[in-house]
């Protein structure tokens, strides 16, 4: 899929040094960029969903502990 985006000239200049470091392009680098943002809202999600288990599975528990 084609999309077009708009980068200030700040951060296409520094995009354009690392992707000439790393010898790859811009676009790779943007790529590279979104996929982290769906890694790290997949690992978020998954944190909150353990995090919800622990407290409703184990409340009795926690609540024993918290007057421990």
């Amino acid at each position: 899929m084609a999309m077009n985006v708009r980068i200030p000239e700040e951060l296409d200049r520094q995009l354009d040094e690392i992707a000439s470091e790393n010898h790859t392009s811009k676009s790779a680098l943007l790529l590279q960029g979104a996929q982290l943002i769906v890694e790290r809202h997949a690992r978020r999600n998954m944190v909150n969903a353990a995090l919800q288990f622990v407290s409703t599975h184990d409340a009795e528990l926690l609540k024993r502990l918290e007057d421990a």
